[in-house]
């Protein structure tokens, strides 16, 4: 992906720094997410391999970076790496994978549309939850996917990424909710369906109440 020109006051809208952001804006946080953004995509998958901000990197077979468009109109935003995801380098390949491409099929959105990250790009053991420290060492990769990969809509794929994307801040299931310049909505996590089948049609009803979004 081309490094995607934009000035300093733009970047930090996008990446979430300006009015109603859910970054906070902490020493140096600003500064290393322009940085990378200068540097491109290719050069914001080159720090996040090179990454040891924080001890995950050392048991990680393979950092996982994202997957999907370079110009996505729609961002969905998950958790950290599984198993299937540390060995292949690749986000949502396993179980949770074939319930998002059926989640993209119902959504009705083509290849082109679409892009995944994680708020980790390393799995933690056991698959455990994120902690805080994590999602603090990755953060400034996050900013820098989204405001480079320049999405319409945001969506949060449950309450990891919503800590991460807006710290402190509640969002309403599959209520909409501008953030960063960027509209941001918050539905379940695929890996939530595969053990709580019922909520399988509540996530259509909560695409179907916001199609408009994307459509």
């Amino acid at each position: 992906m081309a490094a995607v020109e934009k000035n300093n006051e733009d970047s930090e809208e996008k990446a979430g720094f300006g009015k109603g952001a859910g970054f906070e804006k902490k020493a140096g946080f600003e500064k290393e997410v322009r940085e990378l953004v200068e540097a491109g995509y290719s050069g914001v998958e080159e720090a996040i391999l090179a990454c040891k901000k924080c001890p995950l990197h050392e048991s990680a077979t393979n950092k996982v970076i994202g997957k999907g468009s370079r110009t996505p109109k729609v961002l969905f935003i998950g958790e950290a790496p599984g198993k299937n995801e540390d060995e292949k380098g690749i986000p949502f390949c396993g179980r949770a994978g074939k319930e998002l491409d059926k989640m993209l099929e119902y959504m009705r959105l083509s290849e082109e549309d679409w892009a995944v990250i994680n708020t980790l790009k390393c799995r933690p053991p056991e698959n455990r939850n994120p902690k805080k420290s994590e999602l603090e060492a990755c953060k400034s990769f996050l900013a820098a996917q989204i405001t480079l990969l320049d999405p319409k809509v945001v969506i949060l794929l449950g309450s990891t990424a919503e800590k991460a994307y807006c710290p402190g801040k509640k969002l309403e299931w599959g209520v909409p909710e501008e953030i960063g310049g960027r509209m941001v909505l918050k539905i379940y996590h695929p890996a939530a369906l595969i053990y709580t089948r019922s909520r399988i049609e509540t996530q259509h009803a909560l695409i179907d109440e916001n199609r408009g979004l994307w459509e």
